[in-house]
């Protein structure tokens, strides 16, 4: 949208400039609060351009639309001036009896909305006021997509025309720091932010029975879409028998890299690490399992003492406010961040790494589709939710979790998706979304399998039954027992293909495109842990459903 008029500087350029932007913003459907707001502050914009104008001459008024964002500018001839000083009431006033103290008070209003909605500018003799009418909601996702077409494209040019020695000095000192840098700040609350979210929720449960209720359904739902993922990642690969044999005889590089960090297959060892042996260990590990067991340690006896229990409320939930906080923050950097994460990728994996092993690679996607449209139709038949504003809303956060590869770092994110996007209360998603990154991983699952299956079948590894059983089992205790980090993929495969007797070496044919596959499988875990979220707080009537279908 683009509209612009002239008004000449007389005692109805006012009244002529608020009506045209008034027409306008109308025949936009621009909301009656946000346009009420536009002309008040146009209102006094105009009337200080007028005081500080020169004579015969008039006002230029131009309106701009860009992806759902309006902007007004307002341009004039005269001196240069202070806009937030000159900006008066008097252009409100009329002789109605009322008094003086009212339009301070609306002068009051209109000066606190300066910072956010008025720019001022003095050149070549001219005064330009630029006004921000309407955001957008979809200005963040239209950033982070901005951030990756261009990072896609410059990544091939980069690839392709600039000599490999400057593509990995920019990617040692400017692309892998920055990365690592935004990583790290995430992964610095994401302890605190877990435990703080759990203890909260679970101490505003003053009947214990709510809370197991709650509890069992969410640990439910999430015990059924794992299984059930595994069982869709076989499905796929007998559909479609991705692997041979001459992928073995083409190694791309070497796997020994990934053998320096392994995770037990044990069902009693997992169970057992639950409990850990001091209070401190699990925040700089960032042990999961362990901080939500203090956690729902911590919450259940806070909600059964009596002396200070309030104190104790009241201290975990300020404590859980400043750091989602700090987490809305770091979020708002999150374009940089992806910009660099897929230079990174771009300039280090290549085009050719990434086509060699199209086949497996789109298995696996497959796989993704087929377990985001089970996830879509569990929202519709179990949760008797339209998908379509969820898939619309949760889309900005898929994109911003695909950058991450990381379930525990995407936490927070996945937190502020259900609070503010779908209107999903916080007694259910400071319960759901921690404990989803450890046991949902459903995106991981049908990683693994498939993965799995596929090398099985280019080595020649038979697939008996006894074999097919070892991998669902162990999948199931390598999804909740494997690390929500980058690279943890390639660990719990390593582990998984030596249990069922496929050379270690295997892993190299996939090594080069983990870190896509970690993008992909990291936004499939978090998809899972919202979805659940959804239908779990719709079934316990913790939703605001008018943030949910707006």
């Amino acid at each position: 949208m683009f509209a612009t008029a002239k008004f000449p500087l007389n005692n109805d350029c006012i009244k002529n400039v608020t009506e045209f932007v008034s027409d306008i913003l109308d025949k936009h459907k621009v909301s009656q609060k946000d346009k009420t707001k536009a002309i008040l502050i146009l209102d006094e914009a105009t009337d200080s351009l007028i005081k500080h104008g020169n004579e015969n001459t008039e006002i230029t008024v131009s309106l701009k639309s860009f992806l759902g964002t309006i902007h007004i500018e307002l341009l004039s001839q005269g001196e240069e001036y202070s806009l937030a000083s000159n900006m008066s009431s008097s252009s409100l006033y009329s002789d109605d009896g009322y008094s003086d103290d009212i339009y301070d008070n609306i002068q009051n209003i209109i000066l606190k909305s300066l910072p956010y909605n008025l720019k001022y500018k003095h050149k070549n003799g001219k005064n330009s006021i630029f006004m921000t009418v309407v955001k957008s909601k979809h200005i963040f996702l239209y950033q982070t997509l901005g951030a990756m077409a261009i990072a896609i494209l410059l990544g091939i040019i980069f690839a392709n025309a600039v000599p490999a020695e400057i593509n990995t000095a920019l990617n040692d000192y400017i692309f892998e720091p920055i990365k690592t840098m935004y990583m790290n700040a995430l992964k610095m609350v994401v302890a605190p932010v877990v435990f703080l979210s759990i203890t909260s929720c679970l101490v505003q449960f003053s009947d214990l029975t709510s809370l197991g209720r709650i509890g069992g359904k969410i640990i439910g739902f999430y015990l059924f879409t794992t299984v059930l993922s595994i069982l869709l990642g076989i499905g796929i690969f007998f559909l479609m028998q991705p692997g041979d044999a001459s992928l073995a005889t083409n190694l791309m590089t070497d796997s020994s890299s990934i053998t320096s960090t392994t995770i037990d297959v044990s069902i009693k060892d997992t169970i057992i690490n639950i409990v850990p042996t001091n209070i401190i260990e699990p925040f700089y590990k960032n042990n999961m399992l362990q901080l939500i067991f203090i956690a729902t340690l911590l919450g259940i006896a806070t909600s059964l003492i009596t002396n200070y229990s309030d104190i104790l409320k009241n201290i975990f939930q300020a404590l859980n406010e400043l750091f989602l906080k700090v987490t809305s923050l770091i979020i708002k950097l999150i374009p940089i961040a992806i910009f660099c994460s897929i230079m990174s990728m771009m300039i280090t994996i290549g085009i050719k790494t990434l086509l060699s092993v199209l086949a497996m690679f789109g298995t696996v996607l497959v796989g993704y589709l087929a377990m985001t449209i089970f996830y879509y139709l569990l929202i519709f038949i179990v949760g008797k939710l339209n998908p379509i504003p969820f898939a619309k809303k949760y889309a900005p956060t898929m994109l911003q979790v695909f950058s991450l590869s990381s379930s525990n770092a995407a936490i927070p994110i996945n937190m502020e998706a259900c609070d503010k996007m779908l209107g999903i209360k916080r007694k259910i998603y400071s319960l759901s979304i921690p404990i989803g990154a450890t046991l949902n991983m459903s995106g991981t699952c049908i990683h693994l399998a498939i993965f799995a299956l596929a090398l099985a079948k280019a080595y020649g590894v038979p697939l008996s039954g006894s074999i097919m059983i070892s991998i669902v089992i162990s999948i199931i205790v390598l999804s909740m027992g494997s690390p929500g980090i980058p690279g943890s993929g390639l660990i719990c495969l390593s582990v998984l293909i030596a249990q069922i007797g496929i050379p270690i070496e295997a892993i190299g044919l996939i090594m080069g495109i983990d870190p896509l596959c970690s993008m992909f499988r990291t936004m499939i875990n978090c998809l899972g842990d919202v979805a659940v979220s959804t239908i779990v707080a719709k079934d316990e009537n913790e939703m605001d459903m008018a943030v949910y279908q707006s």
